[in-house]
């Protein structure tokens, strides 16, 4: 019994050895995956800050005045870089052709609504986030709108269609799709 008794048990140590190659093996592939996922994290980390960043300048710069005023030694201070918006009516845009497409699309999801919304409801018709962050932009979009005659804050943070405003949009649609159908034919 002791000859066979050995060669069980080699065999079994043999068993062993290749489980343990195994697993270190196993071990080397898992930590090499680990060091893979970490670099990948770090570099998604830094595109999340860097958007985050981002995002918080544009909101800055959205809600912040239109044109340049005067600090209290008299010099001018330099116009922050935004979106140009047109004044609603005779002399600026009276159809919302030259409107910025992102600021026509809130003027005509508050005008097809008939009824005043709010920041937190453009942004849902529009598809947009409903975090804070969207909602802050989207009032500052709304705010301007109102400064630039196109919509009017009927009571705070409820936003409607300046008078107006409902029936140039309306108008100009009509334009375009009959151009279109012109075009197509």
């Amino acid at each position: 019994m002791g000859v066979s008794g050995g060669a069980v048990m080699g065999s079994l140590l043999e068993r062993l050895e290749a489980r343990e190659q195994a697993a270190r093996t196993a071990v080397e592939r898992l930590r090499a995956e680990m060091d893979r996922l970490a670099e990948q994290l770090a570099a998604e980390e830094e595109l999340l800050r860097r958007l985050e960043i981002t995002k918080q300048t544009i909101i800055e710069v959205l809600s912040g005045p239109e044109l340049g005023g005067e600090d209290g030694d008299g010099a001018a201070e330099p116009a922050p870089v935004a979106v140009q918006v047109p004044a609603f009516g005779p002399g600026g845009d009276g159809d919302g052709r030259r409107l910025p497409v992102a600021y026509r699309d809130v003027v005509e999801v508050v005008a097809d609504a008939g009824r005043p919304l709010r920041a937190s409801q453009v942004c849902q018709a529009l598809g947009v986030g409903g975090e804070p962050r969207h909602r802050e932009g989207m009032r500052s979009k709304l705010k301007r709108l109102v400064r630039r005659g196109w919509l009017v804050e009927v009571e705070p943070g409820r936003f409607a269609c300046a008078g107006g405003v409902a029936a140039a949009l309306d108008a100009a649609l009509g334009a375009e799709a009959t151009r279109r159908h012109q075009l197509s034919q």
